[in-house]
């Protein structure tokens, strides 16, 4: 899938033409990153953004804590789209998925968003459709793999 910020002066493509999972997270945390109701996340497999001419320096990193070490939010330092997050274990180890935040994504389309897991729900300020697959917090087996 291609990708892009927002001024498209970073642009990548994704290692598989479609993600592994989608999810829309309705946690105070990814509202607040995403200035909207929810976040959506698209896991690939993991791969790096890259500086291109004639922009170079323009991928900022924002760190956080999260429970498994830390979160890296990559994103557009001329204007600020997040990009992708990458999981960073304690020991210093990069998770092998990335979330790419969906709405970079150019192909992206209604019927991949349908089957969307939603989780962080009783955070939600918003309905959850009936019938969807939804979590009160994180699924049993976390929203993807941060350890690899």
């Amino acid at each position: 899938m291609e990708g892009r910020c927002q001024c498209g002066q970073i642009r990548f493509t994704t290692p598989t033409p479609k993600p592994d999972a989608i999810y829309i997270c309705h946690c105070t945390e990814c509202r607040h990153q995403s200035s909207s109701t929810y976040g959506v996340t698209a896991v690939f497999p993991s791969f790096e953004l890259k500086d291109s001419e004639p922009y170079p320096g323009a991928i900022a990193i924002y760190s956080r804590p999260n429970p498994h070490g830390w979160t890296e939010g990559h994103f557009c330092a001329k204007c600020g789209s997040r990009l992708i997050h990458r999981p960073i274990s304690h020991q210093g180890q990069p998770a092998k998925v990335v979330s790419v935040k969906g709405g970079c994504l150019e192909g992206l389309t209604r019927e991949m968003m349908r089957s969307a897991v939603h989780i962080w729900t009783k955070s939600a300020v918003i309905d959850i459709p009936s019938g969807v697959e939804q979590y009160e917090e994180e699924p049993p087996d976390g929203s993807f793999n941060e350890e690899g």
